[in-house]
């Protein structure tokens, strides 16, 4: 697999068209760039999204796409997006049929997504999306395939988000390996290079925050300040961070079936020991019936084995899904292909 950023395209200049705002853009133009936006019930913060995103992306004068996905929200999201397209063309939405989770959305943008460059972000705010044109600038510049947005302030996190993210990074950096960045999450930019090679990825469950720095490819940062979210609830409860975190260890460390191994080799030298201890007693005569300390090792053993069977369960789990090849998301509608099927119906309505 070649680690070689891909070619730039060209920059789409509007001035180009600008004595004749008249003439459509030439479809056959590449696009250098586009911006997938996973989205569930964002309909509080989809206004002020639009209002920062378009302003950023028009001003580089560059052919971009935005691609936001609409993973099953239950509110006016998917309504919204629909009004905000009318008035930018360069929206693009799908919408999945179910809510199939973050990184699913994620999944269905990245493979969507046509640009030479593919730049995630999400949609409350949090991170700046005028910080995109250093991206795809520092990318081009260097012939760097990733460039990382890390948060360098996270003061507007609450301290329990502070500490189990940290504690996140930290334990991923041991497990996975050092070229995970510290505090960075899915705000980042992807050559076609990159893209490619993620979607050839047969990972059932992705957590791209690791999955991207494992492919190695030339990287680089740019650092900023987390915001508040702008609107609407956290879609990440306490829940969702701790799949999450199980993902995370499973997808890419056996770590767990090594420790599975040390608890079994540790409870088995601590029964020689016991064993020994009961020896030494008896020998003395001083053996005591009871039943505490009998009832003490049959628990902890129970434990150790349980604790071993729920680690295997887990690993044989996601065997049994990856053979299964189950898609994880459903796309139940794209305007992007809807709208290339509008000149097929005009013609066979003739």
């Amino acid at each position: 697999m070649s680690t070689e950023p891909s070619e730039p395209s060209e920059p789409f200049e509007p001035s180009e068209f600008s004595e004749h705002p008249e003439l459509p853009v030439p479809s056959e133009l590449p696009t250098t760039l586009s911006v997938v936006v996973p989205m569930y019930n964002e309909e509080d913060a989809l206004p002020a999204l639009v209002g920062r995103l378009r302003p950023a992306l028009d001003a580089m004068a560059v052919r971009y796409e935005v691609v936001a996905v609409d993973d099953g929200s239950k509110d006016r999201t998917a309504e919204l997006l629909t009004e905000f397209q009318t008035k930018w063309p360069e929206l693009r939405v799908v919408r999945l049929r179910g809510n199939s989770g973050h990184q699913a959305a994620l999944t269905a943008g990245l493979h969507s997504a046509s640009g030479a460059y593919v730049a995630s972000i999400d949609a409350d705010l949090q991170d700046p999306p005028e910080k995109i044109p250093e991206m795809l600038d520092l990318a081009r510049a260097d012939g760097l395939d990733i460039v990382y947005g890390v948060r360098a302030d996270r003061s507007t996190d609450t301290g329990f988000k502070r500490h189990t993210a940290g504690a996140y990074y930290w334990l991923m950096r041991r497990l996975v390996g050092k070229q995970v960045p510290a505090q960075a999450g899915d705000f980042r930019l992807l050559s076609r290079a990159a893209v490619d090679a993620v979607k050839a990825m047969p990972d059932q469950h992705q957590v791209y925050r690791l999955l991207v720095p494992w492919l190695g490819f030339p990287s680089g940062q740019v650092t900023y300040q987390r915001e508040e979210r702008v609107a609407g609830e956290t879609k990440y409860p306490l829940s969702k961070m701790l799949r999450l975190g199980v993902d995370s260890v499973i997808n890419f460390s056996a770590a767990p079936l090594r420790l599975a191994t040390w608890l079994g080799v540790a409870s088995f030298f601590g029964c020689l020991l016991m064993v020994g201890a009961t020896l030494a007693i008896y020998l003395k005569g001083e053996t005591v019936p009871g039943w505490t300390s009998l009832f003490i090792v049959m628990l902890f053993l129970g434990g150790v084995q349980l604790i071993c069977v729920g680690l295997l369960g887990e690993y044989i789990g996601r065997i049994y899904t990856a053979v299964q090849r189950r898609p994880t998301f459903f796309v139940g509608y794209d305007s992007h292909a809807a709208a290339a099927a509008a000149p097929d119906t005009e013609r066979q309505a003739d």
